[in-house]
C-alpha cells in the first residue's frame, strides 16, 4: 500500500476515542449536506417534471390565434392540418361562464372555463379518455385494486359535457346529473335591455323587451358524462368540455368564428420547430404559441426556485467542508510529533501534503456515498415518511391544492444532478483539505518533535 494513503487511512481510524470522533463528525457532515441536496433537488425536479406531464398530457402543443376572434377557422385549418407532425387539430371557444347546479344539499354557483372544443376521435380520443378519473369498482367493494372509469370522455351532443374531479366534487355531481351554463355576455345584453325597457313607454314594446331578456338570457343545460383527473388541480377545478358549437351559442360566435385553433403534435418537445414551420404557411394575422410559451410564468418559477435551491443547499456544503477542514487540522496539531518523525525519517513535504489531501480524498468519497444512499432511500419512501411525520406532528408537509398537482410528494433522481452533487461535495472536500496539508507540510520536523 502506498504510503500517503496508507498513513491517511491510520488517521481516520486511530487508537484514541477523541480522533475517531471527529473523524465520524466529518464524514457525517459531509453526508448530511449531500442527503439534504440530494432530497430537495430530487423533489423539486419531480415537481417540475409532475406539471409538465400533466401540461403535455392534457393541453393542446401549439394555439393559432388572432388576437380575438378567428372569423372563419377552415381557412387556417385547411392550411394546417396536413403538416407533418400533426396528429389532432380542432377549433375551440374558451371562456369564463356560470355555472349553476341545484341539488338536494341546495343551490350552487361557481365560475369555471368552458373549453368548447370538437367531439375527438381516434387517438386524440384515447388519450382524453385515458384522463379519466378512477373510482373504487362497485362490485368489489372490498378490493382497493378495482377501478372504473367515472363515465366516458362523451361530448358529441350538444347537450353533454365533461368536467374535472375537482369541479364535480365540489359541485356535489356525478354522472348523469344536470348543469346550466350562463354566458357572461348575457349581462351586457341584459343591461342595455334594461336601459331601453327604462325609456320605453309602450306596453307592447315593454313586453317585447322582457321576452327579449328572457330568450337571451336562458342557461344551456348540459348533462354530465364524465369526470376527468388531468393531475392538475387548476385543470381539475376550472374547466368544463363541451361541444363546439354549445360554447359558441354561450359566447353568440358564429358557426365559423372561435377564440383559438389547438394543436397537438407527435412529439411536444418539437413544438418549437413546428412552431417555425406554421408561421410560414399561415398570414401575418395569426399568432402561434407553443406549450411552455403559454406557461412560461410557471415554468420559470419552478426553475428559478431549484437554481436558487441549488446555491442554498451548496452553501451548506461549504459550511460542511469547512468543518471537515477544522476537524482535520485538529488532528494535524495532534499528530505534529508523528509528522516531524515522519520528516526526521526522510519523507517529502509533498508526502506528508498527501497524506491529509488523501485523508480529505476518503472523508469526501465516503461521505458523498453515504449522503447519496441515505438520499435514495428517503426519496423512495419520502410519502411513507411523509405520511408519518404528518400524522405525529399534525403538519401537512405537501399540500396538492396548494401545488396544484396530485399523486403525492413527487420526486425525481437524475443522474445529471447526482453527477453535479457529487463532484461539487467532493472538490469541496479536497479544497477543504489543502489549508492542513500545507499546514503539515510546512511543520518543522526540529520544533515539532521538541513540542513532545
Amino acid at each position: 500500500m502506498l504510503f500517503s494513503p496508507f498513513i491517511a487511512a491510520r488517521y481516520l481510524k486511530p487508537k484514541r476515542l477523541y480522533l475517531s470522533i471527529i473523524s465520524v463528525i466529518s464524514v457525517v457532515g459531509v453526508s448530511l449536506a449531500v442527503w439534504l441536496l440530494t432530497v430537495v433537488i430530487a423533489v423539486f425536479t419531480g415537481y417540475g417534471e409532475r406539471i409538465r406531464d400533466s401540461i403535455l398530457g392534457f393541453e393542446p402543443h401549439m394555439v393559432v390565434d388572432a388576437g380575438g376572434i378567428i372569423g372563419d377557422y377552415a381557412e387556417p385549418i385547411d392550411k394546417i392540418i396536413d403538416q407533418p407532425g400533426i396528429t389532432s387539430i380542432t377549433p375551440f371557444v374558451t371562456g369564463q361562464v356560470i355555472m349553476e347546479v341545484t341539488n338536494e344539499r341546495g343551490t350552487y354557483r361557481k365560475a369555471p372555463m368552458i373549453r368548447g372544443i370538437m367531439p375527438p376521435e381516434g387517438e386524440e380520443l384515447a388519450r382524453m379518455e385515458s384522463k379519466l378519473a378512477l373510482v373504487q369498482d362497485p362490485q368489489f367493494p372490498g378490493e382497493k385494486d378495482k377501478f372504473v372509469t367515472r363515465g366516458e370522455f362523451d361530448i358529441n351532443g350538444f347537450y353533454s359535457a365533461v368536467i374535472g374531479d375537482g369541479l364535480a366534487d365540489g359541485m356535489g355531481v356525478d354522472i348523469g346529473d344536470t348543469i346550466l351554463l350562463f354566458s357572461p355576455t348575457d349581462v351586457d345584453t341584459m343591461m342595455n335591455i334594461v336601459n331601453k325597457l327604462e325609456k320605453e313607454t309602450g306596453e307592447e314594446e315593454r313586453k317585447n323587451l322582457i321576452d327579449d331578456v328572457r330568450e337571451r338570457t336562458a342557461p344551456q343545460e348540459l348533462t354530465i358524462t364524465g369526470i376527468f383527473d388531468s393531475g392538475h388541480f387548476d385543470f381539475d377545478n376550472n374547466v368544463v368540455f363541451a361541444h363546439l358549437e354549445t360554447a359558441q351559442v354561450l359566447y353568440n360566435f358564429d358557426l365559423e368564428e372561435c377564440h383559438g385553433i389547438a394543436i397537438r403534435t407527435d412529439d411536444g418537445f418539437k413544438a418549437g420547430e413546428y412552431q417555425s414551420e406554421l408561421y410560414s404557411l399561415l398570414p401575418d394575422q395569426y399568432r402561434i404559441l407553443t406549450w411552455g410559451q403559454i406557461h412560461k410564468a410557471l415554468f420559470d418559477a419552478v426553475a428559478g426556485e431549484r437554481q436558487m435551491m441549488y446555491l442554498i443547499l451548496f452553501m451548506v456544503v461549504i459550511v460542511a467542508s469547512f468543518c471537515t477542514m477544522n476537524t482535520m487540522i485538529t488532528v494535524t496539531f495532534q499528530k505534529r510529533a508523528e509528522i516531524g518523525l515522519m520528516k526526521a525519517l526522510g519523507a517529502r513535504e509533498e508526502q506528508v501534503a498527501s497524506v491529509f489531501l488523501f485523508q480529505g480524498i476518503i472523508v469526501g468519497l465516503l461521505g458523498v456515498a453515504l449522503g447519496l444512499l441515505i438520499g435514495y432511500f428517503t426519496v423512495h419512501f419520502r410519502n411513507e415518511m411523509a405520511g408519518w411525520l404528518g400524522q405525529q406532528f399534525g403538519i401537512n408537509f405537501f399540500s396538492e391544492e396548494v401545488y396544484k398537482v396530485d399523486g403525492g410528494l413527487p420526486a425525481q433522481i437524475r443522474m445529471k444532478d447526482i453527477l453535479i452533487i457529487s463532484i461539487g461535495s467532493f472538490i469541496l472536500c479536497v479544497i477543504a483539505a489543502l489549508i492542513p496539508a500545507s499546514v503539515a507540510a510546512s511543520m518543522q520536523p526540529a520544533k515539532a518533535l521538541r513540542s513532545e
